[in-house]
């Protein structure tokens, strides 16, 4: 069977079950264009910016577990999607990003739009192909979904010469073996290892579980509460592992780190055994190495090798399936009484919780108020989160509080600023049944204002809800509190939210003040179509706790307790 190489594009990602692809086209790409018009059975979903069909993939991905599928041309194009891989690559997000490349024969003469785009995105992919020859590019495309999704996931590139595409070549997809002798992914722990770390998890007095993006990504979410339940042993998430476990789960300490909860970091500093699970102790999760978990063993579950011992020495390092681990583990974990660990645990709770107290009592609009309420709405239904980031990101950790699996979805490690709203496109297209919502700042949603149009033009039914209080609020908290409050260029202006709407088509809602908030959610709600929400917040308030840089992760500065009160230290 004769297909060309635009033709392969297409007839690979279908044979891969790709259902919606997002992009933008331009002239070396164009002849993959030209042939989507025989392939009615996948959507393309136009973007307004090649970043954010690279979000909007990793949205969908995130979401759907699957691959997350970009398209964009050659030069500009091209080194539009970085950051988005870049995204995709630190967070373990399975993307294939497909972009056209000049004809191969003019690939190092500097020709009009020619950029050495697999040497730009080698950092921040998986891997990535160059194809000059139409017989590679079979073999190509079924490596690329392979690499992607298997392992510890990540974004691979596919760069197509334009002649390539033109050329002819045959086709049997079904018929492709995949062989790559140098990546064979291990998915189960060696069985010395597996009882090694059931020892010390039937011997620990103070054990906590640090559950992360590996449990969802793994799909091992029974097997998360099976072990915490059986062991009787408490759960910390990390921001991605949010989602990992019900929050409303006895067991579930919630989120750990510089903007976690007091009690989980004060947890697991006095823990005596730390049980990693798909997490990379990453340096926002530790505070200072030098002074992290000092009394604890360590066992660390990663599917990932590199990780093991990369940031923290593990008594026990496993490589393996967080979920084919945890089968491995589960028979062999006792059930041990900790009623001593758990009244500890439920001091530091007690003393954390007095503290927000300021919130509740305070008159003026915040926005861990409009989260609690949109929480009190909308927590227990089939709804997905996902944040820009920033200060709003942090409190949705905190005060949103979802029951859905992956029901949160954010930037982790590379925390880029403009990702909510195309993250939730991707997200509409993967879970159609879900309700979307995104929080985002003035900051995050001015660099992303564009896609609007594209939600309109697709009919996303997206509720945005934008917490404007006239600052880059999470550089003015870092200015404040590190740099004796010299304020350089935070401040920031921002378009009539409701004209906005307006020229978009879209519907414009705005709260000011906190009788209004609940009326404008439910009525959002209520509203068949996308809708824009401006919460005109509090413009100096900061998120607390917060480890500052180089301080242990028990070195927190914390909540005042009255208004006025210096931030103090605990």
């Amino acid at each position: 069977m004769k297909r060309t190489g635009a033709q392969i594009v297409w007839e690979s990602l279908l044979q891969e079950g790709v259902e919606v692809v997002f992009g933008y086209p331009g002239g070396a790409i164009m002849p993959v264009y030209d042939a989507l018009l025989d392939y009615p059975q996948i959507h393309h979903v136009l973007v307004r910016h090649e970043e954010n069909a690279a979000f909007a993939a990793g949205g969908y991905a995130r979401a759907s577990g699957r691959v997350g599928v970009c398209m964009a041309t050659s030069g500009p194009g091209a080194t539009n999607l970085v950051t988005g891989l870049a995204d995709a690559m630190l967070d373990s997000v399975p993307v294939v990003a497909i972009t056209g490349q000049v004809a191969s024969y003019l690939v190092g003469s500097d020709a009009f739009q020619e950029t050495d785009v697999t040497g730009v995105t080698l950092p921040v992919t998986k891997h990535n192909y160059l194809v000059k020859d139409i017989g590679e590019l079979p073999q190509v495309m079924k490596e690329a979904f392979y690499i992607a999704r298997s392992g510890r996931p990540g974004p691979v590139l596919v760069d197509i010469c334009k002649d390539v595409q033109f050329a002819s070549t045959d086709f049997d997809y079904a018929a492709i073996k995949v062989r790559l002798p140098g990546y064979q992914p291990r998915l189960r722990g060696a069985d010395e290892q597996i009882r090694r770390a059931a020892d010390l998890i039937n011997a620990s007095r103070r054990p906590v579980i640090l559950a992360g993006h590996g449990i969802i990504l793994s799909g091992a979410h029974e097997e998360l509460r099976e072990l915490a339940e059986r062991g009787n042993i408490p759960i910390s998430t990390t921001l991605l592992g949010i989602g990992s476990i019900p929050e409303s789960h006895p067991l579930n300490l919630r989120m750990m780190g510089m903007h976690g909860e007091a009690w989980t970091n004060h947890a697991i500093q006095s823990a005596d055994l730390l049980i990693a699970l798909g997490m990379r102790f990453d340096d926002r999760v530790t505070g200072n190495l030098a002074s992290y978990a000092k009394n604890a063993d360590v066992i660390h579950v990663d599917i990932d090798p590199a990780e093991i011992n990369k940031n923290v020495v593990t008594d026990v390092g496993i490589v393996g399936d967080a979920k084919a681990v945890l089968g491995q583990l589960l028979p062999l974990v006792e059930y041990r009484d900790r009623t001593e660990w758990f009244a500890q645990i439920a001091e530091w709770q007690a003393e954390a919780k007095a503290r927000d107290i300021l919130a509740k009592q305070d008159d003026s609009l915040h926005v861990p108020f409009v989260l609690s309420e949109l929480q009190r709405q909308i927590g227990g239904q089939q709804v997905t989160v996902v944040t820009d980031v920033g200060q709003h990101q942090m409190w949705t950790a905190q005060y949103y509080r979802t029951e859905r699996k992956n029901g949160l979805l954010t930037s982790g490690g590379l925390g880029a600023m403009g990702f909510g709203i195309p993250t939730a496109i991707g997200a509409s297209f993967a879970r159609p049944d879900d309700e979307i919502w995104v929080i985002v700042g003035d900051g995050g949603f001015q660099m992303s204002i564009p896609e609007l149009a594209t939600i309109m033009q697709e009919r996303r039914p997206i509720k945005i809800a934008v917490m404007r209080n006239g600052y880059l609020g999470m550089v003015r908290q870092w200015q404040e509190l590190i740099h004796g409050h010299r304020y350089s260029e935070v401040s920031i202006t921002s378009p009539d939210l409701m004209k906005i709407a307006a020229a978009y088509g879209m519907m414009g809602l705005r709260a000011e003040t906190k009788a209004e908030v609940a009326e404008v959610i439910a009525e959002a709600r209520s509203h068949g179509g996308p809708v824009l929400l401006d919460f005109v917040v509090e413009q100096e308030v900061n998120v607390y706790p917060m480890v500052a840089p180089g301080k242990a992760l028990n070195e927190m500065w914390r909540r005042p307790m009255r208004e006025r009160e210096p931030v103090a230290s605990a």
